[in-house]
């Protein structure tokens, strides 16, 4: 995909003018559906019991962040907590992610750890790990110090780390040291060259770069990509080091790649699925559509039918 293709694709995801048209057109809607489960947690949870049976692990992910009211925020914190009690409850095997800014971090970093203290509290009651999702630039450098911060109080949490950012390399280093699972992906936002890397090869290389060091030294580090060549990579490492399949696992988005889930289960690693719902999925949708051709295809040709 075109460098211009991808910036105008993020571009869009914050147009409000298109999100409006968007989430009212029914084919749209209707084709969003390969890649959120739904727009309610008992349909993700529906997709998270067949995917179950697929014998893959699932991270439930309630769509939403930037909230500016405190209220909002209360609003997502409970929507989190009724996550985490409902796959209790449902016996499902899934974990959840979640957003600092959906909880209140650009209204107030005191109100967002006491949102998280909430959540931490009933996943720890529950043995479910919490994944901090990675946003935008502007938050990572407060996303890397809640997480440390937060994870002298509960163990069960860990975070994202982006790797078409600079600075990435220093931050796995710093959560190795504390012990910290990190979810490792390119990254979907539209960053400066300041800050990121602005060519696949580079980011590349430096996804390749870190997924070794995690796989060597990390705390079950998930290798989220659908790249095949990383993934090639990825297995070669662990073949010639000698690494236990048990010790990582591999991540997917829902509905991409759905033959390289089935691939992988059959060779036996760890394979978890990342599970997107609620009303809030047209910037979801605008991002997945930005990183991949074949997914951008796949919604414009359905949604002209």
């Amino acid at each position: 995909m075109s460098v211009f293709l991808k910036d105008t694709l993020l571009y869009l995801a914050q147009n409000q003018k298109l999100r409006d048209f968007v989430v009212s057109n029914r084919a749209t809607r209707g084709v969003s559906r390969r890649f959120v489960a739904g727009e309610i947690l008992e349909e993700a949870i529906r997709a998270t019991r067949q995917l179950n049976q697929q014998n893959i692990q699932v991270a439930l992910d309630h769509l939403g962040e930037n909230v500016f009211e405190a209220s909002e925020a209360e609003a997502s914190t409970g929507d989190y907590i009724a996550a985490l009690e409902q796959i209790k409850l449902s016996g499902v095997d899934a974990n959840i992610s979640i957003k600092l800014t959906a909880l209140g971090l650009d209204i107030s970093p005191d109100l967002c750890l006491q949102n998280m203290r909430k959540i931490l509290q009933k996943a720890a009651e529950y043995d479910i790990f919490v994944c901090i999702d990675m946003e935008g630039s502007d938050y990572t450098e407060r996303t890397v110090e809640m997480t440390l911060a937060i994870r002298k109080e509960f163990e069960q949490v860990g975070t994202v780390i982006q790797t078409y950012l600079y600075r990435s390399e220093k931050d796995v280093e710093k959560l190795i040291e504390q012990g910290v699972r990190i979810r490792l992906v390119k990254g979907a936002y539209k960053e400066p060259p300041s800050v990121a890397f602005q060519n696949k090869s580079d980011v590349d290389k430096n996804y390749v770069l870190l997924m070794k060091m995690l796989l060597s030294r990390g705390n079950f580090p998930a290798i989220a990509s659908h790249d095949e060549a990383i993934l090639r990579e990825a297995n070669q490492y662990v073949r010639d080091q000698g690494i236990s399949k048990a010790s990582f696992e591999f991540q997917m988005l829902y509905g991409i790649r759905r033959d390289l889930q089935e691939k992988l289960v059959k060779q036996e690693y760890n394979m978890r699925v990342y599970v997107p719902y609620g009303t809030q999925w047209y910037p979801y949708l605008m991002r997945r559509m930005a990183e991949r051709p074949a997914n951008l295809m796949f919604v414009v040709t359905n949604a002209l039918r």
